[in-house]
């Protein structure tokens, strides 16, 4: 899967699994058709941060969910 590209796809799979690695409950706060595709580069890099980290300290946790809301539409 080629995550450098701007799709539907993509951003509905990045979202997934942040969602599953960071176990959220609220997923409904971070649809992926309810973000901003302009802002794609930014999600990616979160994506890519939360994949390489094993684990998260709640603030931490607190911070990724806040970014991830600067991206909605």
């Amino acid at each position: 899967m080629d995550l450098t590209t701007n799709t539907l796809e993509n951003i509905e799979y990045m979202v997934n699994q942040i969602v599953t690695k960071l176990k959220m409950v609220n997923i409904g706060a971070i649809k992926s058709d309810s973000l901003n595709e302009e802002k794609y580069e930014e999600l990616h890099e979160i994506y890519a941060l939360v994949m390489k980290k094993t684990s998260f300290s709640p603030s931490e946790m607190q911070a990724i969910a806040e970014e991830l809301g600067q991206l909605r539409k």
